[in-house]
């Protein structure tokens, strides 16, 4: 009789130790899988993916570089609306991407060439047009970010290349939502043209 309750308490002695040490394990695995969990959402946290050139990039998301983030903005947006072929779906294309990056000075700016008839000569006369950049300077003190824009105008022509200095001022605005269109949340205003006087002009 008592060493049948002997090995009973010796028994529930070892189910006893047994279910701590499986509480224990438990206990330990699932802080494990919780450490591991909030490690792996750090590590990922400010990560993004984006398509460029139908490559699959990682974007890791730091303090943002505002100087840097403005030229790159201003410099797109000439890119965009003075990068013209004789196409009207490239010129409609660039155009409306550049109209994402400002404000309605540069539509008007753009509906001013259109009723003019500039694009419809770049179509008819198989004119080309491209920009390059010289310099961006800004005036960080106070928002929106003053900028004046320098570069030369390349158009394209049949028989000749003429060089066009371009020189623009505007401002930025930088607090508006980021989107696929506007990729830096910023937008340029009260843009116009300073100088766009021709440079040279070479034979083809």
């Amino acid at each position: 009789m008592f060493s049948k309750m002997t090995s009973m308490d010796a028994a529930f002695g070892q189910m006893r130790v047994f279910l701590i040490c499986f509480l224990l394990s438990s206990t330990i695995v699932c802080c494990y899988v919780i450490y591991s969990s909030h490690a792996q959402i750090n590590a990922h946290k400010g990560k993004i993916y984006v398509m460029a050139s139908g490559t699959l990039v990682e974007a890791v998301a730091r303090d943002r570089n505002l100087p840097v983030e403005l030229r790159d903005h201003i410099e797109r947006f000439h890119y965009y609306f003075f990068t013209l072929s004789p196409d009207e779906k490239v010129i409609q294309q660039n155009t409306s991407r550049a109209l994402y990056l400002a404000d309605g000075s540069a539509k008007r700016v753009y509906q001013n060439l259109k009723e003019s008839g500039y694009y419809s000569n770049l179509i008819s006369g198989n004119i080309s047009q491209t920009i390059e950049v010289d310099s961006i300077t800004l005036d960080m003190e106070s928002a929106p970010y003053a900028f004046k824009y320098f570069g030369k105008q390349l158009i394209t022509r049949p028989t000749s290349v003429a060089v066009r200095n371009i020189i623009t001022e505007g401002r930025v605005r930088v607090d508006l939502s980021q989107s696929p269109h506007n990729v830096h949340g910023f937008l340029i205003e009260r843009w116009t043209t300073l100088d766009n006087t021709d440079i040279k002009t070479m034979a083809r």
